[in-house]
This record gives structure tokens, C-alpha cells and sequence, in this order.
């Protein structure tokens, strides 16, 4: 790792000489200015955050609220915490992890510290107790995710309502009548969190348009709760022939059922997924699916955030639109 001192012998200058420069503490000559600058730049230095915050009066730190909650997916959720990670170092930002689930006391607490210069927030419910809070801090803030009320908010992700009418939409186009929507663990709907509520009124609204049988479960992620699901199903709607699945961590047991109750993909079942990409790429067949990008939503948040920072003028609402991949796992309904 490249140190100040390095840099002062890089640039034959005293290490103090290299602080001054970057916390501007005191004047130096433009010529020796230039010249650390110059060593900096050859040898890649990245000054720590208390030499960045001399400089900027800012801690150049951020906080990232993720609850670790039940029923969370925690692999897809930390895609999106080490895209809000790897984009703010980018932006010579650190980031601060809250995993407790303390609600508004949590953010109270770290604004209170002057630890950090703004919030992201994750795992947003429909009526999140955190949102008053982030509406009352001087720290600028960023969602990704809805509430009901976003007013005076900032706000990023998927389009969650129109992801679930793109799977209907798809599955309908193929000649399917009769569909399912396989969601989450039944907590994250008792939380009312907002992409689960989003996703599944998009999906039966859009149901509901085209006519079609139409129904909904929650599923925990075991085996299990995989055969008990789809048994239920298939007894209380044998003509069932499309499932749409936002669960990712019950992907796997869901489809293993389907092969215990003698129903092959696509053969008898067209299985469409809300997920990343690698994970339904990964499955035998290959799953149709609306793309989660969590790169990107991560990206465009800490974008957000340094915008607010720098008093730029950002806006309220990013709604990232559906990408249908179609795979091997959908097909025209059998005869």
C-alpha cells in the first residue's frame, strides 16, 4: 500500500509537506503542489478518510442500512451492498454497514456521531418506520426502494410492478391461462416490503387484465415447504401451467418438486424467475427471467447520494425498467 511517505520521496518533499497539500491546512507553492499531485497520481496513492475529511470538512463516509431480517435473501441482498460499496470507493468513499434491525434508533444514533455525510437504506417496507426519521436528519439520504408515500424522499430500483406484469405478459403471449405466483417467505409480506407488494400487484393486476386463473403463495425455502406448495397447487388448480418464482433461495427446492410430482420444465410447466442473472442461468433448464440488477441499482445509488452531497439537483424517482431474458425453462402450455 502506498504511503504518504512514499509519496514525500517520490516527490522530494517532507511528508508534512504531502498532508498540507491534501488537507490545504496551509499554502504551498503552486509548484510544489503541482509536484505532489503529480506523485500522487504516478504511484496510484488513495489518501484514508481522516486525510480526505481535513480537506472536504466531510468524513467521506457513507452509511449503508441493511437490516439482516427473516426471510431476506442474504446472497442477492449483499450483491447490492458490494455494488453501494465497490461505487462509493470509487468515489473515494467508505462505507459504514448497519445490520441491526433497530429501525429509526439506528439512524438517529449514526447521524447524531457525525460519522457519516449521508444514508443509503435498504429492505424498504411499504410504511417504513425509518422514513419520518430520514425526512427530519440534515444528512441527505437515498432509498433503494419504495415506501407508499415517498414524498420528499430520494428513491431507486427495479420497477418491481411492472417486472411481475412482464412475466404474465410473457407467460399469456405463450397461450398460458391458468398462472401462480410463488413469493417470498411469508414474513417479508407480514413486513409489507415494498419490491414483494410492488411485484405481486403488478403480477395480478396484469393477471386480472388478461382474464386469466390467477393466484399467489409465499414459500419458505426448504424442501418441504417446496412440495407442500406446489401440491396444494396443482390439487386446487390442476389446469395451473405457468409459475412465476420471486424467490431465489427456493428456486432450487421448487424445482426439485416439480420433479417429484412428475412435472417437467417446460414440458408441463413454464417456470419464469425474478432474479440475477446467474442464478437463473444456473438451473437445468436454464430459467426464463426478469433480470434483478443489483450492480446497477447499487451504481445509481451512490450516484444519487453524491449528487445530494454536492447540492445538485437529483431526482425523486429512478425506476430502472424490467429486462425479460427468455430461456429454456418457458414454452406454449401442453394440449
Amino acid at each position: 500500500m502506498v504511503t504518504i511517505a512514499d509519496v514525500a520521496r517520490h516527490a522530494g518533499v517532507a511528508p508534512s509537506t504531502v498532508s498540507y497539500v491534501l488537507s490545504g491546512k496551509r499554502s504551498i507553492s503552486a509548484s510544489t503542489q503541482a509536484r505532489v499531485q503529480d506523485s500522487i497520481r504516478t504511484l496510484g496513492y488513495h489518501p484514508h478518510a481522516g486525510a480526505r475529511a481535513l480537506a472536504s470538512n466531510r468524513s467521506n463516509v457513507v452509511a449503508l442500512a441493511l437490516p439482516l431480517r427473516t426471510g431476506m435473501n442474504v446472497p442477492v441482498v449483499m450483491q447490492f451492498a458490494a455494488s453501494v460499496v465497490t461505487s462509493a470507493r470509487e468515489q473515494d468513499h467508505d462505507v459504514l454497514l448497519l445490520t441491526a434491525d433497530e429501525g429509526p434508533a439506528s439512524l438517529e444514533r449514526v447521524a447524531a456521531s457525525a460519522m457519516v455525510d449521508g444514508m443509503i437504506l435498504m429492505d424498504v417496507e411499504m410504511h417504513d418506520p425509518r422514513v419520518p426519521t430520514l425526512r427530519r436528519l440534515s444528512q441527505p439520504s437515498v432509498l433503494i426502494g419504495f415506501p407508499a408515500d415517498a414524498t420528499g424522499l430520494t428513491c431507486v430500483d427495479l420497477d418491481f410492478t411492472r417486472a411481475g406484469a412482464l412475466c404474465v405478459e410473457h407467460l399469456a403471449t405463450l397461450g398460458h391461462r391458468s398462472v401462480a405466483l410463488i413469493g417470498a417467505p411469508q414474513a417479508v409480506y407480514e413486513r409489507e416490503t415494498g419490491f414483494a407488494q410492488r411485484t405481486l400487484a403488478g403480477f395480478t393486476t396484469e393477471a386480472v387484465r388478461r382474464r386469466m386463473d390467477v393466484t399467489s403463495r409465499s414459500c419458505e425455502a426448504s424442501h418441504t415447504a417446496a412440495l407442500h406448495t406446489l401440491t396444494e397447487l396443482f390439487t386446487e388448480r390442476p389446469a395451473l401451467t405457468g409459475l412465476v418464482v420471486h424467490n431465489e433461495a427456493a428456486l432450487s427446492y421448487l424445482l426439485e418438486a416439480l420433479r417429484r410430482l412428475d412435472r417437467q420444465v417446460p414440458r408441463d410447466v413454464s417456470v419464469v424467475a425474478i432474479s440475477p442473472d446467474e442464478i437463473a442461468e444456473r438451473h437445468d433448464p436454464p430459467l426464463s427471467s426478469v433480470v434483478i440488477p443489483a450492480d446497477e441499482v447499487g451504481r445509481q445509488a451512490v450516484h444519487l447520494l453524491m449528487s445530494k452531497l454536492d447540492g445538485s439537483p437529483t431526482p425523486a424517482s429512478t425506476l430502472l425498467p424490467p429486462r425479460l431474458a427468455v430461456r429454456s425453462s418457458t414454452a406454449p402450455p401442453p394440449h
